[in-house]
């Protein structure tokens, strides 16, 4: 069979907010076109190829008439919606969030050709959830810029102190859990630590969270920067010692990614997709200790003990993160599983 070229590929929804999928969206959109594709947001293109939906979509008839004309159908897929299960966020919350998982699963399951998953994790959880039976699937780590995201550049990591970051598009909600993590791990670490500790807290932080953070964390030097930029983050990025990971159960996050191009080594719980991302050499990950699904506390002192060996040979895990970055994580190798897949629906 001859293979037919890829020119023209729809990704869908445009999306232009803070957090993962529009970072992704912006940075295919960037890789593609530095391939000589053709890449816009209009489904109804009668050039289009393949449509990658980012998630999913209410549109349902807009898919529907897509297959009709032959245009293939790649669903990308991270995790699922739970934490409202465990911690209570309102009603409307909770209904919008269980007719997103549905959505999803009804778009994977009957009208997508194919399916890229972030992760292994986030594979086996949708199979689990979901049962198996794509027509077509795999699975593609995020990508990041390797040369935004360096460890040379600006920076201002202290030498008095160790500073640990914690970065995300958005903390709310049940969200916010991580964030009370990251205050239990910070004071621990200080514990036995002679020089100072600090944390800082990049993204989207409601009001209501950041004072019952802030209350919290009443003998923690504590920093809030708010939502920066990507530039911003990569200078932030290289002036810290440490990244903890404060998401639970995440497929496959962009702040891990970063960090590790940025050549900061990463800390946290293994929830997720977190051991895949993070080799020995870059950080580490340790037992959570106790039961994340049901958003039971978890045990900071391993954490703790990994990240005083991290911190003792700091140089060295700084550049095995680099190291596991231009591995796994750049650009190109993302944007080119991605025509690999494009190919293979197309086959």
């Amino acid at each position: 069979m001859i293979a037919r070229a890829i020119k023209n590929v729809c990704l869908w929804p445009k999306l232009d907010s803070l957090g993962g999928p529009t970072s992704f969206q912006r940075r295919l959109m960037a890789g593609l076109r530095e391939q000589g594709v053709e890449v816009h947001h209009n489904p109804e293109d009668p050039d289009c190829q393949v449509i990658l939906l980012i998630g999913g979509t209410r549109y349902l008839d807009v898919l529907w008439r897509a297959r009709r004309r032959g245009i293939r159908i790649l669903q990308r897929l991270d995790g699922m919606n739970w934490l409202h299960r465990r911690r209570f966020m309102g009603l409307r919350y909770a209904l919008r969030a269980e007719y997103a998982n549905l959505n999803l699963a009804f778009i994977r399951r009957f009208l997508a050709d194919g399916v890229i998953y972030q992760s292994q994790f986030a594979r086996s959880w949708w199979q689990r959830v979901y049962g198996g039976g794509e027509r077509w699937q795999q699975v593609i780590y995020n990508g990041v810029d390797l040369a935004t995201f360096a460890p040379y550049g600006m920076h201002e990591r202290p030498a008095d102190r160790w500073r640990v970051m914690v970065v995300e598009g958005h903390l709310r909600g049940g969200s916010a859990l991580g964030l009370e993590n990251a205050i239990h791990f910070v004071r621990a670490l200080q514990a036995q630590e002679t020089r100072p500790v600090e944390l800082w807290i990049a993204g989207d932080v409601p009001e209501a969270e950041r004072a019952q953070v802030t209350s919290l964390a009443q003998d923690v030097s504590l920093t809030w920067t708010g939502v920066v930029s990507a530039q911003r983050i990569a200078y932030l990025d290289r002036s810290a010692h440490l990244l903890f990971s404060a998401e639970l159960h995440p497929a496959c996050p962009n702040a891990v990614i970063e960090a590790l191009a940025c050549g900061l080594p990463v800390v946290g719980f293994d929830t997720g997709a977190l051991a895949e991302i993070v080799v020995p050499s870059a950080g580490r990950v340790v037992p959570y200790g106790a039961d994340p699904w049901r958003l039971q506390p978890p045990r900071v002192e391993p954490l703790v003990t990994a990240s005083r060996e991290i911190l003792a040979g700091w140089e060295a895990f700084s550049r095995g993160a680099r190291q596991r970055a231009e591995a796994a994580f750049g650009l190109e190798m993302m944007t080119t599983r991605y025509l690999e897949a494009f190919q293979a629906i197309l086959e």
